[in-house]
């Protein structure tokens, strides 16, 4: 696999693709990365499956108690053996929090935003297996690992009497294909959100899809709300002291919606407050708790260990962002936030986009002691972590 994080977009510069294809259309780019060979096999794939806190599913289309039956994870050794041998998927999400040569694919994508990738999920499909034709609302890059799948598209709009009721699944009633693909290992198709897709395995393989998060105005909008009841003041109420006697009692009148208005509306006017929402509430991780780090370093211990290990590892669990402000940037991680000083801007871009940090890239650094007073206290909350 190349060294250059681009190269898989082949003849289409990064800018070019962004212009043209993001949220756009979709794009087939054959040997997106040439001689790929997969990091995880089917037995390694159903591993994962078997563990506690993996979300994983089994997609049976026929042979279920039901048709698209879904069976959600752990599974044990015995599931696997009592499936049929054909027209079934494994889904594993989160592979990348699991598996570092999996998280360094990530990399590739850096053209986008780190805050907007969600996961890698990877699929293990039996020969015919597909999960039917649906549509996702995100978008998806879909990186053929082994074996050839057939992909089989439509960029027609659908409705809700579009799909199949009463099913496990989101499946499509009628689906026919406008376009459609043979993908073999390392080519890579991208899909915009709301594109019909259909993939069925000619022959049993791996595909890992590369989604993005896309959340919904609801989303954003009840999450905002659920954050702010619980960090606001509860003094605040509906007051009105100018009072004055209304003709009409019953009447709610100009005076009271606009105080109302002018309530309702004041949470959504603190921009400070809700960019510092949207950065915890984005980098929030999505799986359960993780082991916390029993080995707790001061500055002066963890600064001389990390000269003899060099590298410094960040956990691939880890979602992480930072915000300029005027005066300051503000760094999250997991849902945290860690004020820092402008001046620590290079910190924040190391911390953020880099999985690997060499203390040789900053130890001339002026800021050094600011900047690895920040690493020991990410290193004791389990964010990093020294091999060997």
């Amino acid at each position: 696999m190349s060294g250059d994080k681009n190269k898989f977009l082949g003849n289409i510069s990064p800018e070019n693709f962004l212009k043209e294809y993001w949220q756009k259309q979709p794009c087939l780019i054959r040997q997106a990365f040439p001689d790929f060979n997969c990091p995880l096999g089917a037995d390694e794939l159903a591993g994962l499956a078997c563990e506690d806190g993996i979300r994983s599913r089994l997609v049976l289309e026929k042979d279920g108690d039901y048709p698209w039956q879904v069976k959600h994870g752990p599974f044990t050794e015995s599931d696997f053996k009592s499936l049929p041998d054909t027209h079934w998927s494994l889904l594993v999400q989160d592979v990348n929090q699991h598996v570092p040569e999996i998280a360094a694919l990530l990399q590739h994508f850096c053209f986008i935003p780190f805050w907007r990738i969600d996961d890698i999920m990877i699929s293990y499909a039996a020969e015919q297996g597909s999960v039917g034709p649906h549509l996702d609302s995100y978008d998806v890059f879909l990186l053929q690992g082994t074996g050839k799948r057939q992909w089989q598209i439509n960029p027609d709009d659908y409705s809700e009497d579009d799909f199949i009721p009463d099913l496990d699944l989101r499946i499509l009633k009628h689906f026919q294909s406008k376009q459609d693909w043979m993908l073999e290992p390392g080519d890579m198709l991208y899909l915009p959100p709301g594109v019909a897709h259909l993939g069925i395995a000619v022959e049993p393989c791996l595909t890992l899809s590369i989604g993005f998060l896309a959340p919904s105005r609801s989303e954003l909008i009840t999450n905002f709300i659920d954050d702010s009841l619980a960090n606001s003041p509860h003094g605040i109420r509906y007051s009105d002291p100018d009072l004055k006697i209304q003709q009409h009692p019953g009447e709610i009148s100009k005076q009271s919606l606009e105080k109302i208005r002018h309530m309702m509306a004041s949470a959504l006017a603190d921009t400070a407050g809700i960019d510092h929402w949207f950065g915890k509430y984005i980098t929030r991780m999505q799986t359960g708790p993780v082991p916390v780090n029993e080995t707790r370093l001061d500055p002066a211990a963890f600064k001389s260990c990390f000269m003899e290990k060099e590298i410094l590892h960040r956990n691939d669990y880890c979602r992480s962002a930072f915000i300029q402000h005027d005066n300051k940037i503000t760094l999250f991680i997991n849902g945290e936030e860690y004020p820092l000083p402008k001046e620590l801007l290079f910190a924040a871009k190391l911390i953020t986009e880099q999985r690997r940090i060499d203390f040789r890239t900053f130890e001339n650094h002026p800021l050094l002691n600011e900047i690895l007073v920040i690493l020991c206290e990410l290193y004791n909350q389990d964010i990093y972590y020294f091999e060997g």
